[in-house]
């Protein structure tokens, strides 16, 4: 039998052997139950960074889901944070990314499962929403609007942080004891925002409000008052002046909530 030569320093120390050695190491972590851990090293401190990794991702993840994590048992959930963090590669290294990272792998990644509510995907980009709106950086008053401008009068500007969102299913009331195992006739419209205190916040849509944001959204020069006459002849309301009287209480608030910015100046 011949012995192979042992390897010298500068042999195990080279670029390609250090990239293997990584690679196996952090394969390991990920999924130590189909790669073994790197030659060489005691599996006590190998456990240590497998407990540490995992965990601080499970951690996160209860934290920027907490209605999700929920609605599982323990085993349930650690068995969902490890298909994720052992088949999904994020293409990030930012930890407030990783909730993006999560809800792609629902999305794109994750093999369609009878254990999984209908409603998985829908309540974490719901709960996703109010993450990222709370990091983003942007500010209501970052466009060029009048804060005191008159809604009805002039041309509203709708906050860049008030996302309309529409769902199958109503996210914003699933918890435990109420888990839909069907999405109901009716979709869910919602207005999630943050206010100039940084507060998160949302708010249901009925069809005069959600037409309303839709409007706002594309608006350039069209007054308030412009756009709830637009809506009481779009959804044929045989009482237009009680639609434009309902419509600029709705205006007036849209504004006191930091929803519209201010006017066009």
């Amino acid at each position: 039998m011949t012995i192979p030569p042992k390897k010298t320093a500068r042999e195990e120390n080279r670029p390609e052997r250090l990239a293997e050695m990584q690679t196996a190491f952090a394969s390991h972590i990920r999924s130590p139950e189909t790669h073994a851990a790197p030659a060489g090293i005691e599996d006590r401190r190998m456990k240590i960074y497998r407990d540490l990794f995992f965990n601080n991702i499970q951690s996160l993840l209860a934290s920027n889901f907490p209605v999700l994590r929920t609605l599982y048992d323990d085993q349930g959930w650690r068995q969902l944070v490890r298909d994720f963090y052992s088949g999904h590669r994020c293409q990030t290294p930012l930890f407030p990314e990783v909730a993006k990272e999560f809800l792609q792998y629902l999305q794109d990644g994750r093999d369609n499962s009878s254990d999984d509510p209908p409603f998985l995907l829908e309540l974490a980009h719901y709960e996703w929403v109010e993450l990222a709106l709370s990091l983003d950086e942007r500010e209501v008053d970052d466009l060029p609007a009048d804060r005191d401008g008159d809604v009805l009068a002039g041309v509203p500007v709708l906050s860049p942080l008030a996302w309309p969102l529409s769902y199958r299913f109503p996210v914003h009331r699933i918890k435990p004891g109420f888990e839909p195992e069907a999405a109901p006739d009716q979709p869910s419209h919602l207005l999630v925002y943050r206010n100039r205190a940084g507060d998160v916040k949302f708010m249901e849509l009925n069809d005069v409000s959600r037409s309303l944001l839709e409007y706002l959204q594309e608006n350039r020069t069209a007054t308030g008052l412009e756009l709830l006459r637009k809506i009481a002849t779009l959804i044929n309301h045989p009482d237009p002046d009680r639609v434009i009287e309902a419509g600029s209480e709705l205006l007036l608030d849209l504004g006191k909530k930091d929803i519209i910015a201010g006017t066009r100046r």
